[in-house]
């Protein structure tokens, strides 16, 4: 009989789905999470990372199902997009917290940066549900979004899962000591975003100025 994996926190409401149906949990609840549906994907692939560490799933066999359902989930989620996803957004949207004011945000973002947002998308919430759905709305060509959606879903699959299976139930216990100091993380990363722009912004005015002196210097010779 293999080691048990009691999970702690909040992997402890994860913990029946995962101990009744398995691998196929793991499938299902990161499958539909990537096209939309509030589920909790991450938390069910940490929580079967951490089960495999203690002998009760295979980590193989639950990086590559992770992944593939990740990876076949947006992908339902860019034909929804590319099908009437905006009308599916104006009309249902609000339901999950997915507002026509967001989506034109999302949408702005997603112009801009292109395939590196569908990348990272899977570490952030709000985007890993649904970046399949809007890069689906935004037209963006489908090869290049299989092939960064694939890339970023094996780095969030690897990462999630090789830490989970290392540390087991420990990486509850360093997540919530983490929350503790979460205010003084935010302030750090303010004062540095302000630092940052308050120095580039300075920048910019002084090559402005020596600018406008070159084109004062040209016009008076």
């Amino acid at each position: 009989m293999p080691p048990t994996a009691d999970l702690p926190g909040f992997l402890h409401g994860v913990a029946p789905i995962l101990d009744r149906w398995g691998y196929l949990a793991v499938a299902a609840v990161i499958g539909v999470e990537s096209f939309g549906v509030p589920a909790p994907g991450q938390t069910i692939m940490v929580a079967a990372a951490i089960y495999a560490g203690a002998g009760r799933l295979n980590i193989v066999a639950v990086g590559a199902i992770a992944f593939i359902a990740a990876v076949v989930g947006d992908n339902i989620g860019y034909w929804i997009g590319v099908r009437g996803g905006r009308k599916l957004v104006h009309r249902w949207g609000k339901y999950v917290f997915l507002t026509p004011e967001r989506l034109a945000r999302a949408e702005g973002f997603f112009a801009r940066r292109g395939g590196r947002v569908v990348m990272i998308a899977r570490f952030i919430d709000g985007l890993r549900q649904f970046n399949g759905v809007i890069a689906g709305i935004s037209a963006m060509p489908w090869r290049t979004f299989l092939l960064f959606n694939a890339i970023g879903a094996a780095l969030w699959v690897g990462w999630w899962t090789t830490i989970a299976y290392l540390l087991g139930t420990h990486l509850v216990e360093i997540i919530e000591h983490a929350h503790r100091y979460k205010w003084w993380a935010i302030a750090l990363a303010a004062v540095a975003v302000a630092t940052y722009v308050t120095l580039h912004v300075r920048h910019i005015r002084r090559r402005r100025a020596r600018s406008a002196a070159i084109v004062v210097e040209k016009t008076t010779t």
